[in-house]
């Protein structure tokens, strides 16, 4: 090969790949959509593969691109690290690091965290992505999700951040409408808010109680896959949810929420999880104990 390909190249291709799209490219790296096909041509004549299926609507990788993508991640997150290793960084985190988390637990606690860890680390370029669905770290090119629940992939790393647990909760005017049930066999006759949120199985609540776990299928006429609305339902009084305490706190405190059937709760702690190639990025380190001492100082 007269010309290996040039890091600057592979990054450029990678941010390409991840975005489907010449000009959000460029629009993330603040440069011209002409600046990014050009470097891909540079990449593509280097290599001597092509690596993007071009269309007037969106880009889309080669069979060839997917292999090289796949390579060129792994080296520039090596060279990432060893800058990091090397440099300052291991005190004072600089760059880009991309963060996402579920959209209640989001907006409510880790936006505010990032505020705070964004004036402690000025130099820290930071990317926030909230989603009620279960991300792909590696896919989508995320470095740290802040997930609440505890069921996570063997693959991937993991540091709890705090404890939480989710909680059966309903008005006072559905209660006293529909009555309190007594046993988890009496969710069955009840007017269940059923959630699909990130790690939620459908319909099913898993509980643990004083005889362990126990799985308790539920229904009712209200759904969602968002958190928030299941809350502002439970609150108007249409049913019975389980939700996180750090989500429903504030209304039990204030008389609007009852909890129920308090023998019987799931575990939800909150956690940082990361892919396992970065286990020794020193900026990541630095920003996982920060979000430690951010959740413990200020609480979930």
């Amino acid at each position: 090969m007269k010309n290996p390909p040039q890091l600057q190249d592979l990054r450029v291709f990678c941010l390409v790949a991840r975005k489907s799209g010449f000009a959000a490219a460029a629009d993330a790296l603040g440069a011209s959509p002409a600046y990014v096909s050009k470097r891909i041509q540079l990449l593509e004549s280097s290599l001597g593969v092509k690596l993007l299926h071009r269309s007037t609507r969106r880009v889309a990788v080669t069979e060839a691109g997917e292999r090289v993508y796949r390579w060129a991640q792994s080296i520039l997150d090596d060279v990432d690290h060893m800058v990091e290793e090397v440099s300052a960084a291991r005190l004072t985190p600089r760059g880009l690091i991309r963060i996402s988390s579920s959209l209640g637990f989001g907006r409510v606690h880790v936006a505010p965290a990032i505020d705070a860890l964004a004036e402690r680390y000025p130099e820290l370029e930071v990317r926030f992505d909230v989603s009620d669905r279960l991300v792909d770290l590696a896919s989508e090119g995320i470095d740290l999700d802040i997930r609440v629940g505890n069921e996570i992939a063997p693959q991937l790393m993991a540091r709890r951040l705090a404890a939480n647990r989710r909680i059966l909760c309903a008005a006072p005017a559905y209660l006293e409408r529909r009555g309190t049930p007594r046993h988890l066999d009496d969710l069955s006759g009840h007017d269940c808010l059923v959630i699909k949120e990130r790690d939620h199985p459908f319909g099913v609540w898993k509980l643990a109680g004083p005889d362990g776990e126990t799985s308790v299928r539920v229904t009712g006429p209200l759904a969602s896959n968002h958190g928030e609305i299941v809350h502002q339902w439970a609150v108007a009084g249409r049913g019975i949810m389980l939700r996180s305490v750090w989500d429903v706190r504030a209304a039990l405190e204030a008389g609007k929420l009852v909890q129920v059937l308090p023998g019987y709760s799931q575990p939800a702690d909150i956690w940082a999880v990361y892919p396992a190639r970065l286990t020794t990025s020193a900026k990541l380190r630095v920003c996982v104990e920060f979000f430690e001492r951010h959740f413990r100082r200020d609480g979930v």
